[in-house]
C-alpha cells in the first residue's frame, strides 16, 4: 500500500532553517519525488524535486537557493533542507512522486514568523 509520511514541520523565525522528512512505503516511493506546498487559500504548488540518483534536482524558482531537496534511498526517505526561511514560506509541505499522483499524505505545517 503507497503511504506517503511527511514530518519536520514547525514555527520558526524568519531567517531560520528546518529539515523536513518524508518517508515513502509501497509504490508511493519513486524513481522522481518532489515535495510541494500549499498555503492557506492558495493552492498547492511545486517547490522541489530529485531524481533516483539524486543527480538531477530542480526548484521552483521562489526558492533562490534557500532549499536543498535530497534522498536516501535504502530509508525510502526524501528530504527538505530549508535556510532563509520566509513568513511567505508558510504552508504545509508535502512530498510526492513528480508529477504527483492523487494519493498525498497529511503534510507537516511549517511556520515562519516575521
Amino acid at each position: 500500500q503507497a503511504q506517503l509520511v511527511e514530518s519536520g514541520g514547525g514555527l520558526v523565525q524568519a531567517g531560520g532553517s528546518l529539515r523536513l522528512s518524508c518517508v515513502a512505503s509501497g509504490r508511493a516511493f519513486t524513481d522522481y519525488m518532489g515535495w510541494f506546498r500549499q498555503a492557506p487559500g492558495k493552492e498547492r504548488e511545486f517547490v522541489a524535486a530529485i531524481d533516483w540518483d539524486g543527480v538531477i534536482t530542480m526548484y521552483a524558482d521562489f526558492v533562490e537557493d534557500r532549499f536543498t531537496i535530497s534522498r536516501v534511498n535504502a530509508r525510502n526517505t526524501v528530504y527538505l533542507q530549508m535556510n532563509g526561511l520566509k513568513p511567505e514560506d508558510t504552508a504545509v509541505y508535502y512530498c510526492n512522486s513528480n508529477p504527483p499522483t492523487n494519493s498525498w499524505g497529511q503534510g507537516t505545517q511549517v511556520t515562519v514568523s516575521s
